[in-house]
């Protein structure tokens, strides 16, 4: 089905806005967002995270100030964290209240662009796949991967934590056990966790076991993995991340994830009933993954290199 004629959601998915000291993204997000066909009839939460450190303050209260001022919402409801939780705490709890409450949401960070269309496509997907138990999660972005003889929408086993959506039933399984787990997987399944050798996420992982990074998206994308569960996944991308300008937090620069997104031609899309994981999509982002060192795994590195010493 395309846009105009997918079934219209009679209740939207709540969107949770997560911020801390970056102002000046804060309101790219927002104004992006604002422009959205549906935002006028959506529901919005913003967790404002605390200052952890002095100088974080005036930025903090900055970015407070303005999302105070915002409107273009049905409503719009701020929660302002008193201590510093840190994003992976931050997110792990503020999704786990709203989702629980309405029983599907969409979750954004402070610096992910949305296109115009990128709330459509997430209720409609939402709606649509409800109650296909395999499905865990929407993709709002994926890795520029090679995408020819490639469907627009596929499925894979890859969670991307860009502008992404779930449903309660999906949420309940997530565990940030580390020992869980690693006393989950094989090696053989480690292998397959960590895209059949090309991409090293396991480290992520061990690092959150050890104390020395505090990350949650590699456990939600673990309990998809465990589960057997599958993402959408949208070629058309519908997020532009700014962030990697070197103020996301355990991001560097990388300007190649700065240009892939849909924003000035209307979107058409079709789901299927069929779920199955395109191998074709795996083996593309295998060449991709291999062929690159991404920024988030050459952060991984700087903070073993800072663990060890050296």
């Amino acid at each position: 089905m395309n846009a105009s004629e997918t079934k219209a959601v009679t209740t939207l998915a709540p969107i949770v806005l997560f911020v801390y000291n970056r102002p000046w993204h804060t309101q790219q997000t927002i104004e992006a967002l604002q422009k959205n066909e549906l935002a006028s009839e959506s529901v919005l939460f913003i967790y404002s995270d605390a200052p952890k450190a002095g100088q974080d303050q005036s930025k903090v209260q900055e970015t407070r100030d303005y999302i105070h001022s915002i409107g273009g919402f049905k409503k719009i409801t701020i929660i302002e964290r008193e201590k510093n939780w840190g994003l992976a705490n931050s997110i792990i709890d503020g999704v786990t209240a709203i989702v629980n409450q309405y029983g599907k949401i969409i979750v954004l960070e402070d610096d992910l662009v949305t296109s115009p269309y990128f709330l459509r496509f997430m209720n409609d997907a939402l709606e649509f796949y409800k109650d296909v138990s395999c499905v865990w999660h929407i993709n709002g972005w994926n890795n520029p991967i090679d995408a020819s003889g490639v469907p627009d929408l596929y499925f894979s086993k890859i969670a991307y934590s860009w502008g992404w959506a779930t449903w309660k039933g999906r949420w309940v399984h997530f565990n940030k056990d580390t020992s869980f787990l690693i006393e989950s997987l094989s090696k053989e399944e480690i292998y397959k966790f960590n895209l059949d050798g090309t991409y090293n996420m396991w480290d992520q992982v061990i690092l959150n076991n050890k104390g020395s990074l505090n990350t949650w998206a590699v456990f939600w994308y673990g309990m998809i993995f465990l589960q057997k569960g599958l993402c959408l996944n949208n070629n058309l991308n519908l997020i532009r991340c700014i962030g990697t300008d070197g103020t996301g937090e355990n991001c560097g620069t990388e300007l190649l994830y700065l240009n892939q997104w849909i924003n000035n031609k209307e979107v058409f899309y079709e789901f299927e009933y069929t779920v199955v994981h395109n191998d074709l999509a795996f083996e593309r982002l295998k060449l991709f993954t291999s062929s690159r060192k991404s920024f988030f795994q050459r952060a991984i590195t700087k903070i073993k290199r800072l663990v060890s010493g050296e």
